[in-house]
């Protein structure tokens, strides 16, 4: 009994302690429920406070909005910086100047140029002036350039262009405390050249860099060169393979498109002139070697047939592939280029010497024949057969004055001409042969001295060849 008293009474002292504990976290919870709703009464500025008490604001979240001490210098959240500077009144002027680094590549193929060059933009926005006392500028790279009004300047007729972004994204922008701004990019542009090559390789040629508003007519934005010609500057150091840059200067004008209207355009022209040593060495001088290598054959023998005629094919052959090799890497252009001019007629003279050749060869053949027909109707060829009979009877050779060493190798004549001159003379004096021969031009004019063809072509072609250079020369450079 007294054991059960015992625990009765433990029972019942443990169930008081446990709910003293839950009465006085109960009291806890809601003194901090009382609390937490007085404090947010006081931030709402709720009715509970006296007049003119402070009303408190929650601060925010900086993860998601930042902004550095340089941007609330400039104000940046209290402009609304998509549109122009003084919008609706008279056009903001930019000025521009332009420093190229390097020429990179100039294409014939292509008809192309690539350049990189520092553009840089000049104007005023009163909404990024800020207070100083030093007046100094702030500086700043592209991160800023994303949220304020930019010039949306682009390059008219160009073909790739990118801005340079090693390490970091080459743009610079710079603020003065009166609101003037520059802004300057590393720019690389590919652009279209419109090249004349009728002159090719003694050219000049004039491209030209054009410089645009997109969006901006003349009536917003007034686009203009800062300093005129000395807003364009070059690096000395620039150099080109196969020109020398002759000059630099820039223009402006209005470019018009029929659905938007008027805009001021800015051009960069430059002047090359395309070095000839290059072409003289590939092109002129083996096309000129090959010519007066066709001129060999003719000191050739006519008789000597393989070695002239391969000769002549192989300078035929050479200069085709001069021709092509030419051709292969320029333009398909519709025009005759200079340098066509000079390998085409190159190519007609070594062609000459061959058709030259060929009518030698052709002329003694018809000679020939018809010294075999001469030599068929004669009665008796015995007494023109013996070279003495000829000197001990002139009234027969018509050649009493002959000399031994003249026909002495009549047999076989040294300048394949003697012998047909003989033939021809000795029928014509007889008057019984010439009685039996027919009268005609033919036999009058049979003997033909095919080796005065070579002995004129020899003076002929480097004669009309020289000719040829000199008048070529003189107009194409």
């Amino acid at each position: 009994m007294q054991v059960d008293a015992v625990l009765v009474f433990f029972w019942v002292w443990l169930a008081g302690a446990a709910g003293k504990m839950v009465q006085s976290r109960g009291h806890k919870l809601e003194t901090y429920k009382q609390s937490r709703l007085r404090r947010d009464t006081r931030m709402e500025g709720g009715g509970g406070h006296k007049s003119g008490s402070p009303i408190y604001k929650r601060s925010p979240d900086l993860t998601k909005s930042p902004m550095t001490k340089s941007e609330q210098l400039l104000r940046i959240d209290d402009h609304d910086f998509t549109m122009r500077p003084a919008f609706g009144g008279p056009p903001i002027p930019v000025g521009v100047d332009v420093q190229v680094e390097s020429l990179d590549t100039i294409s014939e193929v292509d008809m192309d140029f690539t350049m990189t060059l520092y553009l840089r933009h000049y104007w005023k926005d009163e909404r990024l002036s800020f207070p100083s006392s030093n007046n100094q500028s702030m500086t700043f790279d592209s991160r800023l350039v994303k949220k304020i009004w930019v010039p949306d300047m682009f390059f008219v007729h160009s073909k790739r262009s990118f801005i340079h972004d090693t390490t970091t994204d080459n743009v610079m922008l710079r603020v003065y405390p009166d609101g003037n701004v520059l802004y300057s990019l590393r720019v690389t542009v590919t652009a279209m050249c419109n090249m004349d090559l009728s002159r090719f390789p003694l050219d000049t040629q004039t491209c030209s860099l054009e410089i645009e508003s997109y969006a901006y007519t003349d009536d917003d934005l007034m686009l203009y060169w800062k300093k005129g010609n000395e807003s364009l500057n070059t690096d000395d150091r620039i150099s080109l393979s196969q020109f020398l840059i002759q000059k630099f200067h820039t223009t402006t004008k209005l470019a018009f498109y029929s659905s938007t209207g008027w805009y001021n355009r800015l051009y960069i022209h430059f002047t090359l002139r395309r070095h000839i040593f290059f072409f003289l060495l590939q092109t002129y001088f083996p096309a000129t070697l090959m010519v007066m290598l066709s001129w060999v054959s003719f000191w050739i023998d006519r008789r000597a047939v393989p070695a002239r005629v391969p000769l002549g094919i192989t300078t035929v052959l050479t200069m085709s592939t001069i021709i092509t090799g030419v051709n292969a890497s320029m333009p398909r252009v519709s025009y005759i280029k200079a340098v066509d001019i000079y390998l085409w007629v190159s190519f007609v003279f070594v062609f000459l010497s061959v058709i030259e050749y060929a009518a030698v060869n052709y002329l003694s053949t018809v000679q020939e024949r018809k010294e075999r027909k001469l030599r068929e109707r004669l009665p008796c060829t015995c007494g023109i057969g013996n070279p003495d009979e000829m000197m001990i009877d002139p009234q027969i050779t018509g050649y009493g004055s002959m000399d031994v060493n003249t026909t002495g190798n009549y047999g076989m004549p040294e300048n394949g001409g003697r012998q047909d001159q003989i033939l021809a003379q000795v029928a014509l004096n007889d008057p019984q042969i010439a009685s039996r021969v027919k009268p005609s031009r033919g036999y009058v004019n049979i003997w033909i001295d095919t080796h005065a063809i070579d002995k004129y072509s020899r003076v002929v072609f480097p004669g009309a060849y020289i000719l040829f250079n000199i008048i070529y020369w003189s107009i194409y450079s």
